[in-house]
């Protein structure tokens, strides 16, 4: 199964990845698309960074065999939320550009997703950040992520949303993956 765990920044995605991986140790992780970018110069939150992201979470996707069990942090949408954050804030510099341009790479890998996950921002579960993690841009992307779902979410995907504690959205990230009863016995009496 192929996974992608989605969110603003500091919204779980990497404890969530982190508590399923030592649980299911078959999972290939695949981590933060910004880890690829470390040492390549980018210093500011803008639409090149994004775009560069969106580039390398849509590459991920598409080396992912499929049936291969992957769990990724961030697919393009992420990317494609903060471009679209960008625009909203005012930041606009090559943004709108880049978003309808990002849009349609989201789109075009969007079949190679079997479980979309998305974490978006819970008051019950709140994770603090300071002002050097840009909390205008992290809002304002968490808003056009639950957008991007609504309006243009990869079709044939299940696509889940979860809240609360780590505990308990391992517990339905778990439940999203397990194999329902149904298609067990579909499988078996299909002779698989």
């Amino acid at each position: 199964m192929r996974i992608v765990v989605s969110g603003t920044h500091a919204s779980g995605k990497s404890t969530l990845i982190s508590d399923f991986a030592s649980r299911h140790p078959e999972y290939e992780v695949l981590g933060d698309p910004f880890e690829e970018l470390a040492d390549e110069g980018y210093v500011d939150l803008d639409a090149a960074l994004f775009r560069a992201q969106l580039e390398i979470a849509a590459l991920r996707l598409e080396e992912a065999a499929e049936g291969s069990n992957v769990i990724a942090e961030r697919g393009p949408m992420d990317f494609v939320a903060y471009l679209e954050a960008l625009d909203r804030l005012g930041r606009r510099g090559r943004s709108s550009v880049s978003s309808r341009a990002g849009l349609a790479r989201a789109e075009a890998v969007a079949d190679r997703i079997d479980l979309w996950v998305l974490l978006p921002l819970d008051d019950g579960d709140p994770i603090a950040v300071g002002e050097d993690e840009d909390p205008e841009l992290r809002a304002a992307m968490n808003d056009a992520l639950l957008d991007l779902a609504d309006e243009a979410g990869p079709t044939g995907a299940t696509v889940v949303e979860l809240t609360g504690g780590p505990k308990a959205r391992l517990v339905m990230l778990e439940r999203a993956v397990a194999p329902s009863p149904r298609s067990k016995s579909q499988s078996e009496s299909a002779g698989i």
